[in-house]
């Protein structure tokens, strides 16, 4: 083998374990990220609700600002990511989120709590799935390799629930709502301000200079074609989908946030309530592997159809079936239905469901801008938004919003 060709093979080799370890940063950091600034927040309600005097409706409300505020924050976040790379973007937002939990743990004011989760949302922009998505696809030129790495990532962060929630709960029971606050806060900053801090500070040397080295940079020839954004927007089968994915997105979102609390209601323990909410994101984690193997076997809109119907299932038992039954039957089959929240990586993706039928436009500068009709012999095939951009790029999020990636 030439010595030119053994360096070929070993730079490869040193971008896929580096490419790993970043895998396995990320998901440490995101699995605390959303176990202290999502799950948890439902632990809240009731000891908040019992000593400052204020209604759930009004403290949800402010998770549902902060939700709302991060996906418009997506938009500045992904040009941010285009230009700058992750690592600074998600360290101050870490930085920041750890902050703001402890300044939620003072807080005595509606007015203030409010503002305070408005600026959670904005952190939440900059440190959830979405950014560390986007690392991943920068990183990842082999498709396969990269879904196993989007795979890999969100199983881990999968058990941020079942780790967060119960922990919240024993921390509030022994140690008062504040308290546990500040000590979710420390985690916060300990597990994801570190790690976010040794992330790469720029893009790959791949996309930097694809000429130099041909065995690990994209070609032309990898980048799907495109249709016009407007053109997208036009399409109703986006907007069906996009509906789908809003409407399940709202359920999980509205269960995580008021299952303890209602299991309070019904009067079973803390710790019960916690502990059994908590294990809604292991459910999660066997969904994604079941949801996957379904979705080569059946065609992907049935499987997808097929989990929000076992969702459905799921309240009915909930409120059907007397006692810890009703409990048990609740989250291991709405747990299945959370791995249908939609990412790019696995086939239940609206890109990989068959919407758009070419994905909306994302050439790669400088290259040639690919024709914008296919061969009719090559059909679409999923894919995930890249760096480097020249025009808006469709991707669906926590929240499916409209998340330009800009250069």
């Amino acid at each position: 083998m030439s010595s030119g060709r053994q360096h070929l093979v070993s730079g490869i080799g040193r971008r896929r374990r580096r490419g790993w370890r970043l895998v396995a940063t990320l998901a440490a950091s995101e699995t605390t990220a959303y176990g202290v600034l999502a799950y948890a927040f439902g632990v809240f309600l009731v000891p908040m609700q019992q000593e400052l005097g204020w209604s759930r409706t009004a403290l949800t409300g402010a998770y549902a600002v902060a939700i709302i505020v991060s996906g418009v924050a997506a938009i500045p976040v992904g040009r941010w990511l285009d230009h700058h790379g992750a690592r600074a973007l998600m360290t101050t937002g870490a930085a920041a989120a750890s902050l703001l939990v402890l300044a939620w743990a003072q807080v005595s004011d509606l007015a203030v709590f409010y503002a305070i989760w408005v600026g959670i949302g904005l952190t939440m922009a900059a440190v959830l799935y979405e950014p560390a998505f986007a690392v991943i696809a920068t990183w990842f030129r082999d498709a396969a390799e990269r879904t196993r790495a989007l795979l890999g990532l969100t199983v881990i962060a999968g058990f941020a629930s079942v780790i967060y929630v119960p922990l919240a709960g024993w921390l509030v029971q022994t140690q008062g709502w504040r308290e546990a606050l500040m000590v979710l806060a420390g985690l916060l900053a300990v597990l994801t301000v570190l790690p976010n801090a040794t992330l790469s500070g720029r893009r790959p040397d791949y996309l930097e200079h694809p000429a130099d080295d041909q065995g690990t940079g994209p070609s032309a020839v990898d980048e799907p074609a495109g249709v016009p954004l407007r053109q997208a927007l036009g399409d109703q089968a986006l907007w069906w989908l996009a509906a789908a994915l809003v409407t399940a997105t709202l359920a999980t979102t509205t269960v995580t946030v008021h299952l303890v609390a209602y299991l309070r209601e019904q009067h079973y323990s803390a710790a019960f309530a916690a502990a059994w909410t908590g294990l809604l994101g292991a459910g999660s984690v066997g969904g994604r592997i079941l949801v996957t193997v379904l979705g080569r076997r059946w065609p992907l809109a049935t499987a997808t159809a097929a989990i929000f119907a076992v969702q459905a299932l799921a309240v009915v038992f909930l409120l059907g079936l007397p006692g810890p039954a009703g409990v048990v039957a609740f989250v291991a089959l709405f747990g299945l239905g959370v791995a249908s929240s939609p990412w790019p990586g696995l086939p239940w993706s609206p890109i990989s469901m068959g919407w758009p039928p070419t994905p909306v436009s994302t050439a790669s500068s400088p290259s040639p801008s690919p024709s914008p009709e296919p061969p009719p012999q090559s059909p679409p095939r999923p894919s995930t938004p890249l760096p480097g951009a020249t025009g808006p790029c469709w991707s669906p999020s926590r929240s499916v919003v409209w998340s330009p990636a800009w250069p």
